[in-house]
């Protein structure tokens, strides 16, 4: 159950993945003085606060969306509203609140007036945007995951089970939400798009032909073809803070899986990390006291409660495989036998491991980000696994860690 990984400090530490699958103003966005495209690893459909990229296009949304909006830019702040729907719901209250609380504001969870009016200062971030899905984006593997442990244990990748789930994840969303977004495959918009004008110039998405899984040489059932395809237009969440840095000393492979979450390296270096169970939150502060972000949680349960208390980070493992020993989980039976689970965003502890002193202990991300903060864990907090991928790149072996009831 215990492992050798690469981690983040380059320190060969022996990892426990087994018991768990106050200021005026906000923190400001991202900056937006213009970049040279060569200095953002970030692909072609990032966001352009940096005003380097210019092949999105300009189709009007078919609505204001003002929920799905005030989600877009607490997410950008590092309020994490969890997944990015347009619908008030826990994350987004947290997030909401986490908000007000950096703003000196009353802690409703509410869209109340003074907190729109907070956030009036980022009114012109729409909340969707185009894209056209790149054609290296869409490639990949695809294939249904079996449920049986011993099944995975025998893939080389515990990837996405299509195109749609992947592009919800780098866009913080659902599958349901993009296919809202996208009634009949095109955008959403206001005005009559070009596909369904002949005399219009033709530079609408096209009707998508779906992208097929790939045959499963080892076994693996194949999963069913995507709704949305390379080279078409999709309208996504506006999300932001995805700017990867050339210059920035980090693994290709880790950069790559940033890249695919839309998360930048641009991130603040925080000194403690809260998480609190009774408020299903993890709250991030600066060595100035400061409240600069916040993510939703799922924190153990009654058999495997949170460990409450003060820990250390001992090592961030990027990717990680995970160690599958029934023996420490209270609901798998004990003669079932213990498996070495490859990595992959839909493993059991998602794309990252964020390892603690407490042993077997850690903070991770999920292959179901839409149970956050609703499901339970065991022991471990988890996040989306946008949200632990943003969380590792802001954490170090010096960050103070407290559970707390």
């Amino acid at each position: 159950m215990i492992r050798k990984s690469t981690l983040l400090f380059g320190l060969p530490v022996m990892l426990a993945l087994a018991a768990c699958s106050g200021n005026e103003q906000a923190p400001a966005p991202e900056p937006t003085a213009t970049q040279t495209t060569d200095s953002n690893f970030a692909d072609s459909m990032r966001s352009n606060d940096r005003g380097d990229v210019q092949d999105q296009v300009a189709i009007p949304d078919a609505e204001d969306r003002p929920i799905m909006q005030a989600q877009v830019v607490l997410d950008r702040l590092g309020f994490s509203p969890g997944v990015i729907d347009g619908k008030m719901g826990l994350s987004t209250e947290n997030a909401l609140v986490s908000f007000q609380e950096a703003n000196e504001l009353d802690q409703s969870g509410k869209l109340d007036e003074a907190t729109k009016e907070a956030l009036q200062r980022w009114q012109d971030i729409p909340a969707t945007r185009v894209v056209t899905i790149p054609e290296e984006f869409a490639v990949g593997r695809f294939e249904k995951l079996p449920e049986d442990p011993a099944e995975k244990a025998k893939m080389t990748r515990l990837g996405y089970e299509s195109l749609d789930e992947k592009l919800a994840e780098r866009f913080h969303t659902t599958v349901e939400t993009l296919e809202m977004l996208n009634p009949n495959g095109k955008p959403a918009t206001s005005e009559t798009t070009p596909a369904a004008d002949a005399t219009a110039t033709p530079t609408a998405t096209p009707t998508p032909t779906p992208t097929p899984s790939a045959t499963a040489s080892d076994g693996a059932e194949a999963a069913p073809a995507s709704k949305f395809a390379a080279g078409q237009q999709i309208r996504v969440p506006n999300i932001g803070a995805d700017f990867i840095d050339r210059s920035a000393d980090t693994d290709s492979k880790w950069r790559d899986t940033l890249q695919m979450l839309g998360v930048g390296t641009d991130q603040p270096e925080v000194t403690k990390i809260v998480a609190d169970k009774s408020e299903d939150t993890l709250k991030a502060y600066d060595a100035e006291g400061k409240l600069v972000a916040a993510f939703t949680i799922t924190s153990g349960s009654s058999h495997d409660p949170l460990p409450i208390g003060e820990w250390k980070i001992t090592g961030i493992a990027h990717n990680p495989p995970f160690a599958y020993d029934p023996s420490l989980f209270w609901d798998v039976p004990d003669d079932e036998e213990p498996q070495q689970l490859p990595p992959g965003p839909n493993g059991p502890v998602g794309v990252v491991w964020i390892d603690l002193s407490k042993e077997h202990y850690g903070i991770h991300g999920t292959p179901a980000p839409e149970t956050i903060g609703r499901a339970q864990s065991h022991g471990c907090v988890r996040l989306t696994n946008w949200d632990a991928a943003r969380l590792a790149e802001m954490v170090s072996q010096s960050t103070q860690v407290i559970f707390q009831e």
